[in-house]
């Protein structure tokens, strides 16, 4: 099988343990993660061939996030090493009321300060069916946003399936061009996109025209702006609590809005990187499956039993998957 292939910033992750809170803690758990680096990671777990790209610090710390990955095999070789520094960010799990929180300290580092010609695209997607990215990547900086460009550029022209998360994060976008001047023109090289109504309003200017049927006015009029876009994902969580959520699956593929039933995940251990385990059970399901259907409510299972791993890595098997896809959510010893 080709692979696929995803590309954007990964960070050490430092959270509190037994859910501390900052100001309690004495020590951190160190794990790895990134937005796109979690897709990847989760579908080599699933047994589909799958490769990130990114630049890390020619240190151990670079080292050891590059074993991180290839642990759970991803292939790394196309990873550039270069630059001061590993971005990092902070986690205090929340619980019950009271919500989680980010600390982010990820300035000048060595994937926001990559230098766009040391990828080679053609090379890198010699045998790959699929490029994957999220609307983090070009919000970094300058350079993190032209290496994008050419890379979904390049990705379209070798006809590969082309997929993002629009996800705006207003605190990421620090340099020149705001999310508006940049993210339409990486979006018209797309064929797949996870895309909520508010994103689609920050990124897009694009709000509904019709409240009753809210989502689906968004994707309309993405569609007519964006004519490659073949189907535009969205899921919807309810918020019970910081350890208690919902979930529904939504897919919009250009004639009509398949949705998933509800999922409820109760005692969640934790939440990051769940919409990643989403993407990644999309992509399983349209390659293994293909069926859309089958594909988002692979997705939501997925998501699902990521929010009880710690970590960003969604470390779930397929049968695992597919057992809370079919209605099994018992929890029961398996021996």
């Amino acid at each position: 099988m080709k692979r696929v292939v995803t590309f954007g910033e990964v960070m050490m992750r430092l959270c509190t343990p037994r859910h501390h809170r900052f100001q309690q803690a004495t020590s951190f758990d160190i794990n790895f993660g990134g937005g796109e680096a979690n897709v990847s990671s989760s579908l080599s777990i699933m047994g589909i061939p799958a490769s990130h790209v990114t630049r890390f610090p020619d240190n151990d710390l670079g080292q050891t996030a590059i074993n991180a990955y290839r642990k759970h095999g991803v292939d790394t070789q196309h990873i550039v090493l270069g630059g001061d520094r590993i971005g990092v960010y902070f986690v205090e799990q929340g619980v019950a009321m009271r919500p989680s929180k980010v600390i982010y300290d990820r300035a000048a580092s060595s994937f926001a300060t990559l230098n766009p010609a040391d990828f080679d695209w053609e090379l890198i997607f010699q045998d790959a069916q699929w490029f994957h990215f999220t609307g983090i990547t070009p919000a970094i900086s300058a350079s993190a946003a032209q290496a994008c460009l050419e890379a979904v550029k390049a990705a379209s022209r070798m006809g590969l399936t082309v997929s993002a998360d629009v996800g705006y994060r207003s605190n990421l976008w620090k340099w020149g061009k705001r999310p508006k001047e940049v993210m339409p023109e990486l979006i018209e090289y797309c064929d797949v996109i996870i895309c909520s109504k508010g994103d689609a309003a920050d990124m897009f200017s694009i709000v509904p025209t019709d409240e009753k049927k809210s989502f689906k006015s968004v994707c309309q009029q993405l569609n007519e702006r964006f004519p490659k876009l073949k189907k535009i994902l969205s899921t919807k969580r309810g918020q019970i609590s910081a350890s208690h959520n919902t979930l529904v699956g939504k897919c919009w593929n250009g004639v009509e809005m398949l949705e998933t039933k509800t999922l409820n995940i109760p005692d969640i251990v934790d939440r990051i990187g769940g919409g990643d385990a989403f993407m990644a059970g999309y992509i399983y399901g349209e390659l293994i499956y293909q069926n859309t259907q089958k594909a988002i409510e692979f997705g939501v299972a997925a998501s699902g039993l990521k929010h009880t791993i710690e970590g960003d890595f969604n470390i779930a098997s397929v049968a695992e998957i597919e057992a809370v896809m079919n209605g099994d959510v018992s929890g029961k010893i398996r021996r």
